[in-house]
């Protein structure tokens, strides 16, 4: 006969479970931030011997034979994992050890060390360092081989250790090459935002161009932006799941009025994730350099008038139907306050056989 349990007893029940899963969760990344310490430190010291041509072609093999040999069972240690471990090491001794000697090798890397030590590059923050511990070797052997550049490696990174990607979801996002379409703007985030944490958040927010499935364009050579814009106004639920998350819509032609005059942007938004507002200029042609100076008029105000004490500085976003990157780098490179530029078309623009197999917004919302 099974027992009832009391509300006592099932809470107990509660905090106890609660404990344990928590007590192995911690456990699990001790054990890994362990694991990548042996393998970055063994890498280390496979990387100093076998480029300096200390050691013959084949040493990374024998060495990996005699290890089977003498602690047999042993995983992870083939010739091929050696040599995975050395590039491991390669790729990130540039930003990991800036501030190490080769002397502190003589023990594995202790990354609680490298957190409490100030960041060895403007990109890699403590916040990456508990990111990069976070996540398996098997996930980084990925990561390394498939990305080129820092900024597009801790992209990775960072998603497989806050959404708990599997090998399988990495590769898959990995050859959707989702890094190129989410957070990859022409923007001067790098230099306009100072704080280390939020300009990572503020790259990461917004798209390099958006398809509006919903936008009607029967003529691309003209385009009314007035047009345009009452579309995403009366389509602005489904705007916002093409523009990102985290975004709440505050007004179109929001008035500002300064100095007795009024002025009107065409598109206010506030992004909880930056706590910052989001000015949103719509132009209905290619990108032309004077559309920065309006909208960083536009900045100005809202911070000085919208803006609330707690808030961040605003952000600008001018959305056009195309850009020149070049041209766009160099009118934004000195200017103060963030902004960027971002391409926005209608679904009827996509080559035909992406027309057919794209979902529409409202099919992509019954699916969430």
């Amino acid at each position: 006969m099974q027992q009832v349990l009391t509300s006592d007893y099932l809470q107990a029940v509660k905090a106890i479970k609660e404990a344990i899963l928590q007590s192995r969760y911690q456990a699990a990344k001790l054990v890994n931030r362990e694991l990548l310490s042996l393998y970055y430190w063994v890498g280390h010291y496979v990387s100093t011997h076998s480029r300096e041509n200390a050691w013959n072609t084949k040493a990374i093999a024998t060495i990996s034979n005699q290890l089977q040999q003498e602690l047999p069972g042993l995983t992870g240690f083939s010739e091929t994992g050696i040599k995975d471990m050395r590039i491991f090491y390669e790729a990130w001794y540039p930003y990991l050890n800036r501030q190490t000697t080769v002397a502190d090798f003589s023990t594995t890397l202790d990354f609680n060390d490298l957190k409490n030590r100030q960041p060895m590059v403007a990109d890699l923050t403590h916040n990456d360092l508990e990111c990069f511990m976070r996540v398996g070797f098997s996930l980084h052997r990925i990561i390394i081989r498939h990305t080129s550049t820092l900024e597009e490696r801790l992209f990775y990174i960072r998603k497989c250790a806050t959404e708990f990607w599997a090998k399988r979801t990495l590769e898959k996002h990995l050859k959707e090459q989702m890094f190129r379409s989410v957070g990859t703007m022409t923007s001067n985030f790098a230099i306009a935002i100072p704080d280390a944490k939020l300009r990572q958040k503020a790259m990461q927010s917004f798209k390099n161009e958006l398809v509006l499935d919903f936008l009607k364009i029967p003529d691309p050579d003209y385009v009314d932006e007035k047009d345009v814009e009452q579309q995403i106004v009366d389509n602005v639920k489904n705007f916002i799941m093409a523009i990102g998350k985290d975004f709440s819509f505050m007004g179109n032609q929001y008035r500002v009025i300064v100095d007795g005059e009024e002025c009107f942007i065409d598109l206010l938004f506030f992004n909880r994730r930056l706590r910052s507002l989001v000015a949103i200029e719509l132009k209905s042609s290619k990108f032309q350099p004077e559309y920065v100076g309006k909208l960083n008029f536009y900045l100005s105000a809202l911070d000085e008038y919208v803006k609330l004490p707690d808030e961040n500085p605003s952000i600008g976003i001018i959305l056009c139907r195309d850009i020149n990157q070049k041209k766009v780098e160099f009118t934004i490179r000195d200017i103060s306050k963030p902004m960027g530029v971002a391409v926005y078309r209608s679904s009827n623009e996509l080559p035909e056989p992406y027309r057919s197999i794209m979902p529409s917004v409202e099919d992509l919302s019954k699916l969430l």
